[in-house]
Order: structure tokens, then sequence, then C-alpha cells
């Protein structure tokens, strides 16, 4: 059979509703293709691969399903091609393509692959992904490059542009954001009550064995069955649970962190990440998923914990995506504040002696996935207050996390968690004790080191850490208006009490690797 158009569709567009799939033209021909530029532009997690490649070939059987031509091509059938632009110039020269349209990838390093490609004497053409809620050319209206936007104000334009918790333009409940009300930690008596999650049996392991044949460099546990959702039907399965079990409680949890459950590393979030970031399922129908629930459901669902999930979506998830593409490709190399030791090696085995590391990286080796908290406030702070390159962190969590793709991965983990922006996406940066971690989980309490002990050999290396990181840093963040009273905690104390917190911050940025 000819074909006159060659549609690629990447391993995060597996959006069925998009509008290609209403043209019945039997001349258009769907690639999806596993590529190794792909697999080893970072070292990933095994279950992310798995996860991605199971999602394309379930997207692809979809598709031959309903009548589309498709060619599901695996590393088996790509290996030879060494880039995306080798692959693309075999197939369109051995199908006789004229027209060559892809839609517009989500990470910048794809995209101007895409525009800088050569189609002699054919037709590129590119179309939007139709996901996101903000368009994609309102972006540099809403987002100056190099300029401090707060997402508490783009959070509430799309409320009220999406009508979306809103009563004639004011918030409903009467604020526009009840995060005070989202931060509880979570006793033993509520960890029993945490629900079993929802998982899922797909097999992998004709995948395991392609990536072993072909020597791709994965790290972490490798799962088979796969417990991720990898199809639609999953996808709404998964949004299902998550509103009829989990819903409830988000809120009030989402901050929390323990080990006094099986499903400590669950709780009682949606785990939906990766189905949205693949786009099995649009952010809209999860918003108003959650909607619907709390509407039916009021008396149990609190405006507070609905509030806390629609932020998540509608609110920081779109605008780290225009943090993202307003900056770029500059914001890949920001380092505001000039980290440079390297990662220690316990995160890639999650061997240390500090149990809230050993928690939060062994979680995320386990299951390719940790909660939010999880990310800033244990992994991230200690990556901040190390002083860790932050090209080096921005390599592990793109790898580790089975829903990061650099758009989203990047501005959290550059920008968020590692103030290497300069303050682009966080007012301060989220630096912090052993004493916050102490509030919001029952690690400290299982740890070797003592959480309130600050200078002794056996201190929470977080408490050092967090004094050495503000003084040597003090001509850059004292000025800071969120940091002032930690800056005047540090002037308080007496010098020799300061001395000690320095030293002992100084032997353990010397021993990372000991800690």
């Amino acid at each position: 059979m000819s074909f006159h158009t060659l549609r690629l569709v990447l391993g995060d567009q597996l959006n069925a509703a998009h509008s290609w799939y209403a043209d019945d033209d039997p001349g258009i021909l769907y690639v999806i293709a596993e590529l190794r530029q792909e697999t080893d532009y970072v070292r990933h997690h095994v279950q992310k691969v798995c996860a991605f490649f199971a999602a394309m070939s379930a997207f692809a059987e979809s598709l031959e399903a309903s009548g589309k031509p498709v060619r599901h091509l695996t590393l088996d059938d790509t290996a030879e091609f060494g880039t995306l632009p080798d692959l693309l110039h075999h197939l369109l020269k051995d199908h006789g393509i004229r027209r060559f349209e892809y839609q517009r990838p989500d990470e910048h390093r794809l995209l101007a692959q895409f525009r800088s490609f050569k189609f002699p004497g054919g037709e590129c053409v590119e179309f939007d992904s139709e996901h996101f809620l903000l368009p994609f050319d309102e972006i540099p209206r809403q987002f100056e490059a190099g300029k401090q936007h707060r997402m508490e104000f783009f959070y509430r334009r799309m409320r009220k542009r999406f009508d979306v918790l809103v009563e004639d333009g004011e918030p409903r409940g009467g604020k526009w954001n009840y995060d005070q009300d989202n931060r509880e930690s979570m006793s033993a008596d509520d960890a029993r009550e945490v629900p079993e999650p929802l998982l899922f049996s797909n097999p992998v392991g004709g995948i395991l064995e392609r990536l072993e044949r072909h020597g791709v460099d994965t790290f972490g546990n490798a799962m088979d069955p796969l417990p991720w959702p990898v199809d639609r039907e999953q996808a709404l399965e998964l949004l299902e649970h998550f509103c009829g079990t989990c819903l409830e409680k988000f809120g009030r949890f989402q901050d929390a962190m323990t080990t006094a459950t099986d499903h400590a590393w669950t709780l009682y979030h949606s785990r939906l990440s990766f189905a949205l970031n693949v786009k099995l399922l649009h952010p809209m129908e999860v918003i108003q998923a959650a909607l619907n629930r709390f509407e039916t459901r009021s008396a149990e669902i609190g405006i507070a914990q609905v509030e806390g999930f629609v932020r998540q979506v509608l609110g920081w998830r779109e605008f780290i995506r225009g943090v993202y593409w307003a900056n770029m490709p500059a914001y890949a190399d920001a380092n505001h504040l000039e980290a440079r030791r390297e990662l220690p090696a316990w995160f890639w085995t999650g061997e240390t002696r500090m149990q809230c590391l050993r928690q939060a990286i062994g979680q995320s080796l386990q299951h390719a996935y940790a909660h939010h908290i999880q990310r800033l406030m244990v992994t991230g702070n200690f990556c901040l207050l190390a002083g860790i390159d932050p090209d080096a962190v921005d390599a592990w969590y793109l790898g580790v996390y089975i829903d990061a793709i650099e758009w989203v991965e990047m501005p959290n983990t550059r920008g968020m968690t590692q103030y290497a922006d300069g303050g682009l996406v966080a007012s301060k940066p989220y630096a912090a004790s052993g004493a916050y971690i102490n509030r919001m989980s029952d690690y400290c309490g299982q740890c070797e080191y003592r959480v309130k002990a600050r200078d002794t050999q056996e201190a929470c290396p977080l408490n050092s850490l967090y004094w050495h990181f503000l003084a040597r840093h003090g001509k850059r963040l004292r000025d800071n208006g969120r940091l002032r009273m930690a800056y005047r905690n540090l002037d308080r104390m007496d010098d020799d009490v300061r001395e000690n917190i320095i030293a002992r911050g100084d032997w353990c940025l010397e021993n990372l690797d000991r800690l």
C-alpha cells in the first residue's frame, strides 16, 4: 500500500482524542518508534522505559484496531538508526512520502530536532498536541523570560478562565488556596486507614528482554508485570479509584510521609502523573472527575481536598510548563548558587544512614515514584543544602521518576528544589533542617542520627548543612524577605556554637558519601 503522508507519534503523545484520528484518509501512515536516542539521553529507571514502551505498544494496537495504518517499530527495528532524523529519512524514502507531520514535542531538545529537520522535495508540518490548557502561543504573553512569576496569580487566572471552583468571579468557599489546611502529618492510626493502591498487571517480559538484548543501560527495580497504567482504559480506572477512594483525604495528607503502612509509597496520592504526561488522560477530564466527585460527596470531600488537587493540575502543572518554554534553552544552564559538588553514590543505591533519604531514595528506586514532598523536601532539600551540581540533580530526577519529562522535571528540579534559576519558580530556596522532616514524618525516630542535635557526630546532617547553607550564601539570600527570620536566628547564635555547627557542616560536605 502506498502512502503520501507520514505522521510520527512520540511516546508522550498517546492522545486518542487528537484531531489527527478523525481523518480516515488511508494514505496516512502512523509511526510509533522505540529509539536509542530516547533510552540513552539520560540513564532511566527500568520501569520508566518499560512503561513508555508498553504504552506506545498499546496505543499502536488501538490505532490499528480503529483501522489506521500503523508501523510500530521496536528497538529491533530501529537499532541501526542512531537518531530520530536518521530513522525519518529512511522511512520517508522507503514509503515514498511527500508530507511529514508531527505534533509539537513538549521537550525543547526534540522541538529543535524537528524544526531543523530537512526534507528535500517534501513538506514538514507541525501540529499542536491538543493537550494543555494554556495554548502554546499564549506562553510568551503570560511568561516573560528571565522574570519571576508566581504560580498563585497564574492559578487564579486559570481558575477564572475555566470557571473552576469559581462563583461570580470569586473563589468558592471564600479562599483561592487551602494549602494551610493541607499540611497534616500522619499518625499510626491514620496510616492504618490508608487504602490499598490500585495496581495493574502489565506483562513487560518482552520489553525487558529487548532492553537487555540491545544493551540499554537502566537502573532501579524491574517489575514484571508492571503495575503502572499503560492504556487509556487503565488510566481511567486509576482516575476513578483516586476520586472514589483517595480524594477524600488527599489534601489533608498530601505532605505527609510515613513508614507505618505497607502503602507508604502511595498514601492518598493519585499517581496519575504518568498517564497525564503521556496524554492518556486530558488535564480537564481529570479536574472534572474530581469536581464531579466533590459535588456528589461534598459532605465527605471538603473543598480543601479538591482545591489542593485542582491546584496541582490546573495551577502548578500548567505554570511549570510556561516557565520551561519561556526560559529555554538558557534555563538548562542556570546555576544561580554556583553548586558544583557531585551527587553522592548512594543516590543510586539508597544506602545511606539518613533514614529520610534512605526511605525516599529507596522508594524511588523500588517504584520509580515518590510524591512531591519527598522530591522537594527530602532528596531536593538535601541536594540544595549540599550544593550538588544542578546538572547532576536534573539527570537523576529525569531518570528515576516514571512521570519525568524534561518540561515538567527541569523547572521543578532546577527551579523549585535547587533555586538554580535564582527565584523564577520559587520565592525562596526551599531549605529545611531535620525539624521539618521530623514534623511531617516518622522517619527520624528510626534514624541513626539525632534530629535535635546540630554539631555532634551523631547530629542529623540536615541540621548543620542547613545553617552552613545559609552562612555560605548570605550575600545572595539575606535580602530575601522569607529568610529574614532564619538569618536573625543565625546571627543570634553564640560565636562558638555557630563555629561548631559550621565545622560539622564542613565535615558533612567533605564526606557526603559517608553520611
